[in-house]
């Protein structure tokens, strides 16, 4: 992982020494990634787990800890496998961009924080990796920074991400706490405690919230479509294979420490089910090819959370659909996303109305989407037909018939779906000038694409690794053998019943099309414009209130504020300023009374002396506390202050000659001084009615002598002690006095008194 962030960080530099060449350059980085990965599939599929780390904040029990099994090996193939040809193709599809540096490093940068996800085995570790790629994914949205469009939809992509990121460490708090570590391999093995424990639902609801907003599970869906405005290759990566899979590898990841409750299968039933029939239905309202395959992408994120909902009610089958669909989607929708771009960077559209005869002119691609649009409906013999039936197994085992009536529904506009996708290929005349992409446009579609059919035709190649997923994600040893065909069964049944209602809605799609187009559907997405437009407006408001511009409010508001913090202290001290006030001196008492008394004439007098001189008193009775607590040198400097202040105040007063009378204060003024210097009056007593530690005054009172070289404690903690504090308090009087000292210069230049 930290090779993956040291490459990405010298990445410019590399773009910047090979120019249009530096994809091919910059992509053995995540190759060599794979092969890495690839080198540890023995090991893992003989059973072994891999764990390493290293101390971070050992104090905290926070470490660098990473833990690799079949989840998560999976997960790092896909994310440097796909990675690898993201990287080529970026270079055909941004070829003379004029940032193409900068999206080199910050694509890789998600790259590596992607995999740093999947592979952190620390809650706090999971969590940083958790915000970088989101934090990643809003600068990969947002590239095209000059677009409003593009701004729009990175800052909605952030503020929901972000926000459930926010909701997910809660809960992950949370869970440490429960099962008393840091460790997410440790938990797993305190499923039983986590499920018994009283904050079992909150937990789930939180790491739920964090998890389906990433993985835009319904209601928050709507951010994935929108961020169709990146640049293709960041569609194919992020929205298709990585980034929108982070919540389901999250909920698979910890379904064996909250999963097998009650709450758990069907919240996450109920959810994917919502997000698998919410994006095949939205698909009708699009004719963007990325726009399309963006709510066919939110409908298979569905699916994918039903199986992990599903993997407790049934034997295998929730597991093993999970493990092979995960893995189908991945392949064929990075492949159709890549190929879409290829469209479009060749005929300049990507609207399907007005695409046609592209088989001709890009016969490569034309193949590519072919074998990714069967997977895509889930017709034999590629991966897709089998994770369908898999999923239709866990289906039937788990759900009610009208729920499986429902998925099949939604299943079948994937077949519409691969309909409206290839059909363009095969009818009408291709527009003139269009030919076949560079190899860097046409290389991830049709390998990706080829893997499809490759472990279609022999999945013996991948059951070894699909156990491996369903037994983590299963939390218990699973085998099952992936097959083409498992004979004439029921969820073969449901795929022909599936066939034919996606040929049928194909037939409907323009009508659809038309009607939906007619018809605004309110859903999550007006709630969301409707939160951010009251937020900006409570912001102005707020900031009306607060930035208005005026000293006296601002300092209004700080010293009311410090009001009712400290007094909502006070009222929970028990009462421990009354034995202060109750053992006042009568003298002290008459003190207090005359220091009342003149801050109250202060606030009453309209002569500008008058008010000097009974500040001034105040600042007296001040100084003769200081005395009667034994404090001398305190007093002597308090009154030298207030001395020293009030002739300078008068002076200036007799300089200035026109000078009306003190304004006659505000009620809003008077009580707030009135409450703030009550309010640390009361502090301070209930300051002292506490238990002062000796520990301070008699090392004070040791080292002042022997290593101060002074009986004066106070002024050796000044000048030696407190130095420095000291030393900088100088130097602020300093410098305010040059201020001063060129300000009255600056006037008497100017010929003002």
């Amino acid at each position: 992982m930290l090779v993956a962030f040291a490459g990405a960080l010298g990445a410019p530099w590399v773009y910047r020494g090979l120019g249009n060449r530096a994809g091919w350059v910059l992509a053995l980085l995540p190759l060599g990634l794979t092969l890495y990965f690839s080198s540890l599939l023995p090991a893992v599929l003989a059973g072994q787990t891999l764990r390493h780390g290293v101390a971070w904040v050992p104090s905290l029990g926070v470490g660098l800890s990473f833990y690799l099994d079949g989840l998560s090996l999976l997960f790092a193939l896909l994310i440097t496998g796909i990675g690898t040809f993201i990287v080529i193709y970026s270079g055909g599809y941004l070829k003379g961009h004029p940032d193409l540096g900068r999206f080199y490093l910050v694509i890789l940068l998600f790259m590596a924080s992607m995999l740093g996800l999947v592979l952190a085995d620390n809650i706090v570790t999971l969590f940083v990796m958790w915000e970088l790629t989101s934090l990643t994914s809003y600068l990969l949205i947002g590239f095209n920074h000059t677009e409003f469009r593009s701004r729009r939809a990175a800052t909605q992509a952030l503020f929901v991400t972000a926000g459930g990121g926010l909701a997910l460490l809660a809960g992950l708090i949370l869970l440490a706490g429960m099962g008393g570590s840091w460790e997410i391999s440790e938990l797993l093995t305190k499923g039983e405690v986590l499920r018994a424990h009283p904050w079992y639902l909150g937990a789930l609801v939180l790491v739920l919230v964090g998890a389906f907003t990433k993985s835009a599970q319904f209601p928050f869906h709507f951010w994935l479509p929108n961020a169709m405005e990146a640049p293709t290759p960041v569609s194919a990566y992020l929205h298709s294979a990585t980034m929108v899979k982070a919540g389901v590898y999250l909920l698979a990841r910890l379904q064996p420490a909250l999963g097998g409750t009650e709450v758990w299968s069907s919240t996450l039933m109920a959810f994917g089910l919502a997000t698998l029939l919410t994006g095949a239905t939205l698909t009708f309202r699009q004719t963007d090819l990325k726009r399309l395959l963006a709510y066919s992408t939110v409908a298979a994120l569905g699916a994918l959370v039903f199986a992990i909902g599903a993997v407790p009610l049934t034997s295998y089958y929730g597991a093993v659909g999970f493990a092979a669909f995960l893995l189908a989607h991945s392949l064929y929708k990075g492949g159709l996303f890549m190929a879409a771009g290829a469209v479009d960077h060749e005929v300049g559209t990507r609207d399907v109305s007005q695409l046609s005869g592209l088989f001709r002119a890009m016969p490569i691609t034309g193949v590519a989407v072919g074998l990714s649009a069967l997977s895509l409906a889930g017709l034999p013999p590629v991966l897709g037909f089998i994770g369908k039936e898999a999923l239709y197994a866990a289906f039937l085992e788990a759900a009610p018939a009208w729920m499986t009536g429902l998925a099949v529904l939604g299943f079948a506009v994937g077949v519409t779906l691969a309909l409206i996708l290839t059909v363009p290929f095969f009818r009408g005349q291709p527009p003139e000038g269009v030919h076949e992409g560079s190899p860097s446009l046409w290389l991830g579609p049709v390998v990706l694409a080829g893997l499809g059919l490759l472990v279609g035709l022999f999945p013996g190649l991948y059951n070894p690794l699909a156990d491996a997923v369903a037994s983590a994600v299963k939390g218990a040893p699973v085998a099952y053998h992936l097959k083409l065909w498992h004979g004439l069964n029921l969820p073969l049944l449901l795929s022909l019943v599936t066939v034919l209602l996606g040929v049928g809605l194909y037939f409907l799609y323009p009508r659809l099309l038309a009607w939906m187009a007619r018809e605004p559907i309110p859903g999550p997405e007006s709630a969301y414009v409707g939160l951010m437009r009251g937020l900006m407006r409570f912001s102005g408001k707020l900031e009306r209130l607060l930035q208005s511009g005026s000293l006296r409010a601002y300092l209004v508001w700080t010293f009311m504020g410090l009001v009712a913090l400290v007094g909502l202290a006070l009222l929970r001290g028990d009462g421990l300023l009354w034995p202060q006030l109750q053992g006042l001196h009568p003298g002290q008492a008459v003190l207090l009374a005359l220091m009342l008394l003149s801050a109250l004439a202060a606030l009453r007098l309209r002569s500008h002396l008058a008010t000097v001189v009974v500040v001034g008193i105040v600042g007296a009775g001040v100084a003769i506390v200081f005395l009667l607590q034994n404090a001398p040198d305190l007093a002597i400097t308090q009154f030298l202050v207030e001395t020293l202040t009030a002739v300078l105040i008068a002076l200036v007063l007799l300089q200035i000659r026109r000078i009306g009378a003190v304004p006659r204060g505000r009620l809003l003024d008077k009580l707030v001084a009135l409450s703030f210097g009550g309010i640390l009056t009361l502090l301070m007593l209930a300051m002292l009615a506490q238990p002062m530690s000796p520990h301070l005054a008699q090392f004070f009172a040791e080292k002042s002598l022997p290593e101060g070289f002074g009986r004066n404690i106070v002024n050796v903690i000044l000048v030696d002690f407190r130095g420095l504090d000291t030393f900088g308090e100088i130097t602020v009087v300093g410098l305010a006095g040059l201020g001063v000292y060129a300000l009255l210069k600056g006037l008497r230049k100017e010929g003002k008194p």
